[in-house]
């Protein structure tokens, strides 16, 4: 008997939970996330659904209806090609990643209401004309190396191999040596199974306040903001805390600091006049020597910059980069940036959102996810979001009451039959 929502969120709960605090490190390829996915596969298998692996960390659970089981044809896509494609499987679900103390929703809740829908469609009755799939992507969060989505990029092509094998983690360890040593065998590239999904519906919770102001349990997005992350490098000259006069300083941190404050005036400004167009966030630094006595030498720090149009985030980067460089004229240092990572705007299949919406609230996020990556990639894609009474993501204040996520779990039950149906 496969486990119901509140026992399988009860199993879930306890991995990777830091020590004295009551956040997750779920990190790609590390013991607390490999223990999430062999729950994952046990619960798959519970349901009899049929295993899949590639060679990009990612696995899908498949329920084949009974055509799929003699028929498994590779068909191209097309971004003009819409969800009605005969014989293609409906996909969803989501993933079991962390970032650094994050919360417990951020992608679990996709996965586990996904296994929970398909327990509700047995409980109706239903035997699906398409094959239906639960997906679970790795490395989502970008939490270990540094490239969100990345399961999702390389199983579509949009980024390739080659990129991939450059990426190491904070300790230097490669990607494909990451995988290895979790028991996996890398073959990074375009995923074949992609070429089955003919729509993907992943439910997610949502990461603000929309459906709390809205008084709604359950939404359906609109878009995804286009997003980008930047790394500062802030070069100065090493020196005595002490012994070194105020005006001989050549301090990157100075820099740094001076940055920091004008991305924020920078968003801030960016939505005068048009309220919420705008983030900007420097979340990560690295000090050299980071020494309590010492200037630094060296601060590199990263920028995640998000905006409701790619005209506004290049006018953001510009304007925070232009007052970054005048600093570093002033302070003596140089200044380096470089893009990491540019996720363009991705609005949301059209004709899918209006067979799903059935009177749920239509929003914007700022965040991104896995069915951005495959929209992007040509698959006709919808995002169920449930409501966050704090609001708070990424965070280990990251929550949803019990009644909406089955209100979720009921509206991805609904969405699945409409579209395997």
């Amino acid at each position: 008997m496969p486990d119901d929502f509140e026992t399988m969120w009860a199993h879930l709960a306890p991995i990777g939970r830091s020590a004295g605090t009551t956040g997750y490190f779920r990190q790609p390829f590390t013991v607390a996330e490999r223990e999430c996915h062999a729950w994952f596969v046990e619960q798959c298998r519970t349901r009899g659904l049929r295993i899949e692996h590639d060679g990009n960390g990612n696995t899908i659970g498949w329920w084949d209806s009974a055509a799929a089981i003699v028929r498994h044809v590779r068909h191209p896509r097309t971004p003009d090609e819409g969800a009605e494609r005969a014989g293609l499987s409906v996909l969803t679900g989501s993933h079991l990643d962390s970032v650094l103390d994050g919360g417990a929703y951020d992608g679990p809740l996709g996965v586990v209401s996904a296994l929970a829908a398909v327990d509700v469609l047995r409980e109706r009755g239903f035997a699906p004309a398409r094959p239906i799939g639960v997906a679970v992507f790795a490395e989502e969060e970008g939490s270990r190396f540094g490239l969100a989505c990345l399961g999702s990029r390389l199983a579509t092509g949009v980024t390739a191999p080659e990129q991939a094998r450059e990426l190491t983690d904070r300790d230097g360890v490669r990607l494909e040596d990451a995988m290895a040593a979790a028991g996996l065998a890398p073959a990074l590239g375009p995923s074949a199974w992609l070429d089955d999904v003919g729509c993907y519906v992943e439910l997610h919770v949502e990461q603000g306040r929309d459906l709390v102001d809205r008084d709604e349990p359950v939404g359906l997005a609109s878009a995804i903001w286009p997003h980008g992350r930047y790394r500062f490098d802030f070069t100065g000259e090493a020196n005595h805390a002490g012994t070194t006069r105020m005006e001989d300083r050549h301090d990157p941190m100075l820099t740094y600091a001076m940055t920091a404050l004008a991305a924020n005036k920078q968003a801030r400004l960016a939505s005068t006049g048009a309220p919420d167009v705008a983030r900007a966030t420097f979340g990560r630094l690295e000090v050299t020597p980071n020494g309590t006595n010492a200037i630094a030498s060296r601060v590199t720090a990263w920028l995640d910059a998000r905006c409701e149009s790619e005209e506004r985030l290049a006018d953001l980067l510009a304007a925070i980069e232009k007052q970054a460089r005048d600093r570093a004229g002033r302070d003596g240092t140089g200044l380096e940036v470089t893009l990491e990572s540019l996720s363009p705007a991705v609005l949301f299949d059209h004709e899918l959102g209006a067979r799903l919406a059935a009177g749920k609230p239509v929003i914007a996020t700022a965040a991104g996810h896995d069915a951005g990556i495959l929209s992007t990639a040509g698959v006709p894609t919808a995002m169920l979001f449930v409501r966050n009474p704090t609001g708070v993501s990424h965070s280990p204040a990251e929550h949803a009451e019990t009644a909406d996520c089955l209100a979720g779990v009921e509206a991805l039950a609904d969405a699945l039959e409409e579209l395997a149906g």
